[in-house]
């Protein structure tokens, strides 16, 4: 895939399967193992899996499905903001609506610049874990680690840094030589990894207080707080407007069932956070801990947990091996749009806007690296009450995932299930009348009702 990726798009996917694998791939990142169990933690187990589990279906396959069409319906465009422009241009709609796709580009973009960094903090956990540095921990030891990593900008900085350079030359290969070989290694390794560890975990800790909390749902528990975190992690952890089903669509044959395989992913999805919490409550309930100890659960918390159990070193690396799967899927997912657009912004081939966009997140992803330690303290957007006492790296994220997303996701609904006309729509997702009733009314009313409340609250908050 080294031509003119500006000239448009002539490939697909080699397989179903390989296409499962990096849609899956991308979806599974650290919002399923690292995100959903400490949220599930903080809010009631078993009862935001349910809630949870109806976003995900009402919400997240509407939605996966109606990016995907989109990618496909506008087969010859390179990006997510010429694959809007294309459908728009067809059905005779204005050429602005390519402005959802860009939005969601630079969404992904602003998340790439701290998505590396969190990546690097897995290898770095991991490298720590085979050494045996978390044997025999306690918390204050624990979080002195973790502590001491955020405080040392040159390792940080090495770390992500490593991270650019192996997705650059992942994606610089193209679909066939890139992504798909990538995703064929990392993903058959994070399966086998979280099996391992839920089976581990079994073996060794409280498997059944875990299943108590995970599968025995208190629904006085539930809450308005509790569908929005539900519905909010479902759009993070599905990777919903990030413009990579979108990309990922174009590169769908046509005889490729788009309703299929969305189920597919959406399940694999939430099977792969539900392992996640099977892996790590019991490990957690098993040596006393608490399971609402929020985004310090995997980093700071999980290390206790193991480096006092049978073969606690060896399986702490295995753990942290499946994080950086998890990661490096999800890294390599995100990339792809970007290289994308920059190709048919500049015309520039593959190769070129690749190792562009790379040198351009590097540069730019140190100020994520520095506001973690030496410039901790500045505040780039306090005039802005929401950002207020946010650094960069605290501003990138909430920029792009409680801003962005949700006002993508709520654009992108109102352009399928309103602009786009209904037949068009129908026969690009190959559905039968009723189904396509049923996809209709929740893309037209649900889906946008419920972004728009997520959007409010977050604003508001």
């Amino acid at each position: 895939m080294a031509a003119i990726a500006g000239q448009g798009n002539n490939e697909n996917w080699s397989s179903r399967l390989t296409f499962l694998m990096a849609s899956i791939g991308f979806s599974v990142g650290l919002g399923n193992i690292w995100r959903f169990p400490y949220v599930t933690g903080e809010n009631g187990g078993a009862a935001f899996v349910l809630v949870y589990l109806a976003c995900a279906l009402c919400i997240g396959v509407p939605l996966v499905m109606s990016e995907w069409a989109i990618g496909r319906r506008a087969k010859n465009a390179a990006s997510a903001a010429g694959s809007f422009k294309e459908v728009a241009k067809q059905n005779n709609l204005s050429s602005r609506w390519s402005g959802v796709g860009g939005m969601a580009i630079v969404a992904v973009f602003m998340m790439m610049l701290t998505y590396t960094v969190i990546t690097g903090w897995t290898l770095d956990y991991f490298t720590m874990a085979v050494v045996g540095e978390f044997n025999g921990i306690n918390a204050e030891e624990s979080k002195s680690v973790f502590n001491e990593l955020m405080s040392d900008p040159m390792r940080l900085l090495f770390w992500h840094s490593l991270v650019i350079v192996i997705i650059m030359l992942v994606n610089a290969r193209g679909l066939k030589g890139g992504i798909e070989k990538a995703v064929s290694i990392l993903m058959p390794s994070l399966f086998v990894c979280l099996i391992i560890m839920v089976i581990y975990a079994a073996l060794v800790g409280d498997f059944s207080a875990a299943v108590n909390f995970l599968l025995t749902p208190d629904f006085s528990q539930i809450t308005g707080e509790t569908f929005l975190l539900a519905l909010g992690q479902a759009f993070f952890s599905i990777g919903i407007a990030m413009a990579v089903m979108v990309t990922y669509g174009s590169y769908l044959p046509k005889k490729a069932s788009i309703t299929q395989n969305a189920f597919i992913v959406v399940f694999a999805d939430t099977l792969v956070a539900m392992l996640a919490g099977f892996a790590i409550f019991p490990l957690v309930f098993a040596h006393g801990l608490t399971p609402d100890a929020g985004a310090g659960l995997v980093f700071q918390v999980l290390p206790i947990a193991l480096g006092d159990l049978p073969g606690g070193q060896l399986f702490t690396g295995i753990f942290f091996l499946l994080l950086i799967a998890a990661a490096f899927t999800s890294c390599i997912g995100n990339f792809e749009p970007i290289i994308a657009w920059v190709a048919e912004k500049f015309s520039l081939t593959r190769i070129k806007a690749t190792f562009a966009s790379g040198f351009v997140m590097w540069l730019l992803g140190i100020s994520s690296v520095l506001s973690l330690n030496l410039i901790k303290e500045f505040h780039p957007f306090g005039f802005i009450s929401l950002l207020e006492g946010k650094t960069i790296f605290e501003s990138l994220d909430y920029i792009s995932a409680s801003i962005l997303l949700p006002i993508g996701g709520l654009l992108t609904a109102i352009f399928v299930g309103w602009r786009i006309p209904a037949k068009e729509m129908q026969a690009e997702l190959g559905l039968k009348a009723s189904a396509f009733r049923v996809w209709q009314l929740l893309i037209r009313f649900l889906v946008p009702v419920a972004i728009a409340i997520v959007f409010i609250s977050g604003v508001t908050s």
